[in-house]
């Protein structure tokens, strides 16, 4: 089990949704837009599913940084 993550656009860290997934199903599930209180710039985000990648620690992160906290 993971967490969904997605990039905050004013600084472009990752961070984390507030969902929890694993990979295969998250990539299942249908194109939904969500909204995501920022903990480091302090702001909503809204984004899509498709700008969204679920982190599992100790999982090989697919596609390289994606799958990253950085």
């Amino acid at each position: 089990m993971g967490m969904v993550m997605v990039k905050c656009p004013q600084t472009g860290r990752a961070i984390p949704t507030g969902m929890k997934t694993d990979r295969e199903t998250f990539g299942r599930s249908a194109v939904f837009f969500a909204r995501t209180h920022c903990p480091i710039c302090h702001t909503d985000h809204a984004w899509f599913a498709r700008e969204a990648w679920v982190y599992e620690p100790g999982a090989g992160a697919p596609g390289g940084a994606a799958g990253s906290l950085a």
